[in-house]
C-alpha cells in the first residue's frame, strides 16, 4: 500500500523559513513524478512545485526564487525548502506522487501539513 508521510510544517514569522519533508512507502520516488500542492483557507488547491524522476523542476510563479524542491532517492524523500515566507503562503501543504503502472497513471497524496506565516 502506498503511503506518503509529511512533516516539517509549523508556524513562522514573515521572512522565516521551513523545510517540508515527504517520506514514501510502497512507492519508489526515483520512478515517480513528485509534487507539492497547497490549499489555503477558502482557496482552490494549487500546484506549488514539481520534480520528475529525471530531475526536471517547475515552480509556481508565486514561489519562484523562494522555494526549492528536491529529492533524495536513497532516503525515498522529497523536500520543499521554503524561504522568505509570506502570510499568503499560509496553507495546508500536500505531497503528491504520480507514477505509471501497466500504462495507467496513479496518484497518491499525503495527509497534509499546516504552514502558518504570521507576525
Amino acid at each position: 500500500q502506498v503511503q506518503l508521510v509529511e512533516s516539517g510544517g509549523g508556524s513562522v514569522q514573515p521572512g522565516g523559513s521551513l523545510r517540508l519533508s515527504c517520506v514514501g512507502s510502497g512507492i519508489i520516488f526515483s520512478a515517480a513524478m513528485m509534487h507539492w500542492y497547497r490549499q489555503g483557507p477558502g482557496k482552490e488547491r494549487e500546484l506549488v512545485a514539481a520534480i520528475s524522476s529525471g530531475g526536471s523542476i517547475n515552480y509556481a510563479d508565486s514561489v519562484k526564487a523562494r522555494f526549492t524542491i528536491s529529492r533524495d532517492n536513497d532516503k525515498n524523500t522529497v523536500y520543499l525548502q521554503m524561504n522568505s515566507l509570506k502570510p499568503e503562503d499560509t496553507a495546508v501543504y500536500y505531497c503528491n506522487a504520480a507514477r505509471f503502472r501497466s500504462l495507467k497513471l496513479e496518484n497518491y497524496w499525503g495527509q497534509g501539513t499546516q504552514v502558518t506565516v504570521s507576525s
